[in-house]
């Protein structure tokens, strides 16, 4: 019997399983899990071919994903097979197919056009509980005459890690759409908040400087400067808001780089000074990074946009297991309440529902004259 490479003894053949299944589990985008374990499969069993199918509710494939034939070999077997012969057989079946040779099989219904010829084949189905999520094989054993029992069991138990890592990499996805789909609403309450308004008092300014022309031309030319001024704001409203619908590197760079980052690109972008200090802040959990960085951008914009400043400050400080984000500049100030009454809130509406959906407070302190300072503090995990 050919020693597989869980049980043949050497460190080498543990050490390979275990990156498989950690290579698995660090996947978070489905297509990337699928290619992980067909690889890891093919590997690790050393065979030809490897596939994973994840079955449809129309007698198809959603997806089907192999590793051993080229894209051009694979460009000319053409469509997405469909659920017949043995395919079919191992999604409706609770253990693993192993056959000696797939072509003499009575289910075996040929191959398309462009298919390579395959003889030995090992099959499970990949489960996760009563749900078939798939069917992963392997085809043509190297070096050896077919599969093993132990080839068998080592299958079995990456099709089981492939469940998991499955199940997790599709309930990211229906989260990050929940994300999205959450984030896209927030902004379309602010589009019609800000920009809307813009537009409508543009359209009115407009209107007014074409019943002045004639008349009254400097007057009308004032209007006109007015509706510049205006179809600015819209411009600059519109790009923080397409701006903030590309999510942050957060994942792959953290909070404080990320932050840091933002605040050197205004710094250059900006003739205000921006700076960004950061004391012992450690990592914090996915949406409380999300939060202050959001906060963050929204202070940032408020103070470059409708301050005036000369200097605008970022710090970001550790505040026992949490952090604390302070946002202070030396503009103009304003008188909160009276912004309120207003209904010009600036932002602070969706900054405190940000602090308070992650456990944390916002405060903001401003007066005429005195600049601004925005506060959030959020308690860590």
């Amino acid at each position: 019997m050919t020693a597989s490479p869980l049980y043949g003894g050497p460190r080498s053949g543990l050490a390979a399983v275990s990156t498989a299944l950690l290579a698995m589990s660090r996947r978070l985008e489905v297509r990337d899990v699928l290619r992980t374990i067909v690889a890891s499969a093919r590997e690790l069993l050393d065979a030809e071919y490897a596939a994973l199918g994840v079955p449809d509710d129309h007698g198809g494939f959603a997806q089907f994903v192999v590793d051993g034939i080229t894209e051009e070999q694979w460009r000319r077997i053409g469509p997405l097979p469909r659920q017949h012969g043995i395919l079919a057989a191992m999604l409706h079946q609770d253990g693993p197919e192993r056959l000696a040779d797939v072509r003499e099989d009575p289910r075996f219904e040929g191959w398309p056009p462009g298919h390579p010829d395959m003889s030995d084949f090992l099959g499970v189905p990949v489960r996760d509980g009563e749900e078939t999520l798939g069917a992963l094989f392997l085809a043509n054993k190297q070096g050896a005459r077919g599969f093993t029992d132990e080839d068998e069991d080592l299958l079995g138990l990456l099709a089981q890690h492939a469940a998991i890592a499955l199940t997790n990499a599709r309930l990211y996805e229906r989260s990050r759409e929940l994300t999205i789909a959450e984030e896209r609403s927030r902004l379309a309450h602010e589009l019609h908040d800000a920009v809307s308004q813009k537009l409508f008092s543009l359209r009115l300014t407009a209107q007014a400087a074409s019943a002045l022309v004639d008349r009254d031309p400097a007057r009308a030319k004032g209007e006109l400067q007015e509706v510049a001024a205006l179809a600015a704001e819209a411009a600059d409203e519109l790009r923080a808001a397409v701006t903030e619908l590309r999510p942050a590197a957060l994942d792959e760079d953290g909070l404080v780089a990320t932050l840091r980052n933002h605040v050197r690109v205004l710094d250059r972008a900006h003739t205000a000074r921006v700076t960004f200090t950061c004391d012992g802040v450690r990592a914090l959990p996915a949406t409380q990074e999300e939060a202050l960085l959001r906060v963050a951008q929204e202070a940032l914009h408020n103070a470059l946009r409708h301050s005036g400043a000369d200097l605008v400050e970022v710090t970001l400080a550790r505040r026992g297991t949490g952090a604390a984000l302070r946002v202070a500049d030396d503009g103009k100030g304003f008188v909160p309440s009276a912004v309120r009454r207003a209904g010009r809130h600036l932002g602070l509406v969706s900054m405190r529902d940000r602090a308070s959906g992650v456990g944390g407070r916002l405060t903001v302190h401003s007066e005429p004259g005195t600049g601004t300072t925005i506060e959030m503090e959020v308690p860590g995990g």
